[in-house]
């Protein structure tokens, strides 16, 4: 059989409100063009982030019955510890309430004036964490990936080369931690290999520095891995996703992606010295060390979906209906990062609005035109989000797909609403900034359209 079903039944459904054109017009206006700041109700199709977005299985709801809200030590947390340790092999596991929570901490305690913190490509709170320390972020990923027409199995992949020229010309001293993005976001979604992994090991080993995952997506990128690596094909996830937790010294994870869950986040760290003073900022800002800020309802949900994340049934599912997305807009002419990513399709918009240069922002424009032609809400990646300084190397605008949420007619629905946008791309107008915040501008910045 060709078709790829979805591997789970729908037991309980949300209504989408239906909105006209004209009724869209006048959201997108009052909201300064920026669709972070849209009413949820106000979208039929969103597809802004895949990050806590997710439907939650029946197991994880009779999960959330059983959460234990003892202040500490309470059981949800022990059998969360348990699972992780399983999965990662981490004996240091510290409870967020998300991802940044656990990117804060790490970088109060390794970032600071000076220090240089280098990545195949950071994501948007990953660069602001470090950038608020007063280190800088470098993106070091190979040239592959900065070309969304270039096909390669892992265009996430940090390149070596470039990590050691770093290294020689700034010095290791002044590099605290080296970071590997599983998948990589800001790259258009786009896998590490195993392979690239190690010889990022190597290069750490060589200058004893600490090799830390942003691993949000840890679980879709090792399905990547055992679909496109050589020597990996026979191998189950669970041990390609224990072996890349085993060449890292740490992990942040935003458990709102590859968790299953709408919210939770983890900091997985291997030297002592390091889980003491963590542990002292977590009950600082976050809670106690067992439960990070999270409620044991959340614990328990988070237990079950790190235990779900692995089924083979589900990652095939999840990889190919996204994939699904990307060919047929190619189809139509559509450029995309190719090949597909595992949680997104990410629109070229230099391609799409050729008439619109970065500083009036191609991809917000997109972004604007699809939420006023269809509803649709996605995210801008270029030159807003990461923009401020010079134009990135690609404008980007990411349909992130929530998990378990859409079926295969709402993506047909999205795939005929581009489409038809495409058609009419030349209407599309650029926009200029209204007002911004000093970072992470993209959340809350208003625009006007030119």
């Amino acid at each position: 059989m060709n078709t790829i079903i979805e591997p789970f039944r729908i037991k309980v459904v949300e209504p989408i409100r239906m909105t006209t054109p004209e009724q869209r017009e006048s959201i997108l206006a009052a909201a300064g063009y920026n669709v972070f700041l849209v009413r949820a109700e106000d979208v039929l199709i969103d597809l802004l982030t895949d990050s806590g977005t997710g439907a939650m299985s029946s197991l994880q709801w009779a999960g959330v019955m059983r959460g234990d809200e003892s202040y500490a030590g309470a059981k949800s947390w022990y059998e969360l510890q348990d699972r992780v340790q399983e999965i990662t092999g981490f004996a240091h596991i510290l409870p967020t309430h998300q991802g940044r929570a656990s990117e804060r901490i790490l970088f109060e305690l390794l970032g600071g004036e000076g220090k240089v913190v280098p990545n195949n490509n950071h994501f948007d709170t990953t660069r602001a964490n470090i950038e608020h320390t007063g280190a800088k972020a470098v993106d070091l990923v190979i040239d592959e990936g900065k070309d969304p027409k270039t096909r390669h199995p892992f265009k996430g992949n940090l390149d070596p080369a470039k990590l050691e020229a770093l290294i020689s010309e700034i010095g290791a001293d002044k590099i605290p931690v080296v970071m590997v993005t599983v998948t990589n976001n800001s790259g258009g979604g786009q896998p590490v290999s195993l392979e690239n992994l190690h010889a990022i090991r190597d290069i750490c080993n060589k200058h004893e520095l600490p090799l830390f995952l942003d691993a949000c997506r840890f679980a879709e990128n090792a399905w990547f891995i055992k679909q496109r690596e050589p020597g990996q094909q026979d191998r189950s996830v669970r041990e390609i996703v224990r072996q890349m937790f085993d060449l890292a010294d740490g992990a942040t994870i935003s458990a709102k992606k590859d968790g299953l869950v709408n919210i939770g986040g983890l900091l997985l760290l291997r030297s002592p010295e390091l889980v003491r003073q963590a542990d002292e900022l977590l009950i600082l800002t976050e809670g106690f060390v067992t439960y990070g800020g999270l409620a044991g309802r959340d614990l328990e949900a988070m237990a079950q979906g790190f235990d779900e994340i692995t089924d083979a049934d589900y990652l095939q599912y999840r990889v190919r209906s996204t994939e699904y997305l990307g060919e047929k807009l190619l189809t139509a002419g559509v450029q995309i990062v190719e090949p597909p990513g595992g949680h997104a399709i990410y629109i070229d918009a230099k391609h799409f609005c050729p008439h619109i240069p970065p500083r009036h922002f191609p991809g917000q424009a997109l972004v604007c035109g699809m939420y006023r032609h269809a509803g649709i809400r996605a995210v801008e990646i270029g030159s807003v989000m990461f923009g401020k300084e010079k134009a990135p190397p690609m404008e980007l605008v990411r349909l992130a797909i929530p998990r378990r949420v859409y079926t295969q007619s709402h993506i047909d629905y999205v795939i005929e609403a581009i489409s038809e946008l495409f058609e009419q791309r030349d209407q599309l107008r650029g926009l200029e900034i209204v007002s911004e915040p000093p970072s992470l501008r993209h959340f809350t910045a208003r625009f006007r359209e030119l």
